[in-house]
């Protein structure tokens, strides 16, 4: 039996081949994965790793393609999306909450507001999972990540073992941690404030006003391309005073409200995407000296 055929044996049809990863980016471009895997359960997801790793698959995972750029010639090996199980919330207490990894940060900001737990609002105005957004020690606005964060759950994809990492435990970075590519975060404890629901209410208010005025909607991006690495200036200001702001490379081209917002304008392709990101890096390089780092992760072949 070949590896495929075993695959559709164990798993159905939660295992695809040649899945189209456009449908799964914000950008909505890519090629395709050779395979595609959607685990129902934790359990599901074991047996699927220890396979992979029997057969030297190589696996990849994928939160809610918010800030991925998958490449025209797609996915080498089986990236894996975690299934509807994963997306949860529960209340442990008044102020701490257990959260699976798949659950949007938005609706994790929302239940927080409903059950008066506050410091959470900033979540609201990041798209995404909270996999990613603990990965990335995703933040808005003087908030992030780290900040509200207890502990995570996670899978070894070395050793298949499960094990709770403190918040004691990781390094954060800015729009980063010191995380091992091996770790699959399952789910992960927030600790908020106990406040009245209208003040939340106000504060999430603000928030997205706040980023309603600065920054696109109903696009095709991934958000901000570059880190703000620069002390002094953030990337859209290097991009801007480098005169970047109105390139363009076929039909990727820069939001005129952000430029650090790419944006795939209809019919880009991954490439043209990634051919605007190096020349805009290196006009800024050469403009300032600055060398602007990638926010967004760009995968494949």
């Amino acid at each position: 039996m070949n590896l495929e055929n075993n695959f559709i044996k164990k798993f159905g049809k939660n295992f695809k081949q040649n899945e189209n990863l456009s449908n799964y980016s914000w950008f909505n471009l890519g090629g395709n994965a050779e395979f595609f895997f959607k685990p129902n359960d934790k359990d599901q997801l074991l047996e699927f790793l220890a396979e992979a790793k029997k057969n030297n698959l190589k696996t990849t995972i994928l939160g809610a393609g918010s800030n991925t750029l998958f490449r025209d010639n797609g996915v080498k090996g089986a990236v894996i999306k975690l299934g509807s199980n994963f997306s949860y919330i529960k209340l442990i207490n008044k102020e701490t909450l257990d959260v699976g990894a798949a659950t949007l940060d938005r609706k994790v900001a929302n239940f927080a507001k409903d059950n008066n737990i506050s410091n959470l609002e900033f979540l609201s105005c990041i798209p995404g999972s909270i996999g990613g957004a603990i990965i990335m020690n995703s933040g808005c606005y003087e908030n992030d990540i780290s900040k509200v964060l207890l502990s995570i759950c996670v899978i070894d994809k070395n050793d298949l073992s499960e094990k709770e990492i403190k918040k004691e435990e990781i390094k954060f970075l800015y729009r980063g941690t010191n995380l091992n590519e091996n770790l699959i975060i399952t789910s992960a404890k927030f600790k908020g404030l106990v406040d009245k629901k209208e003040n939340i209410e106000k504060t999430q208010s603000e928030l997205f006003e706040r980023k309603k005025l600065s920054q696109p909607s109903k696009i095709k991006t991934c958000g901000s391309t570059f880190k703000n690495v620069n002390k002094d200036k953030k990337a859209w200001m290097l991009i801007k005073e480098s005169g970047c702001d109105t390139f363009k490379e076929g039909d990727a081209i820069i939001s005129p409200k952000h430029c650090n917002f790419f944006i795939n304008n209809g019919k880009a392709k991954s490439a043209d995407i990634e051919k605007l990101i190096k020349k805009v890096k290196k006009t800024v390089h050469e403009k300032t000296g600055v060398n602007l780092e990638l926010e967004i992760k760009i995968i494949g072949e």
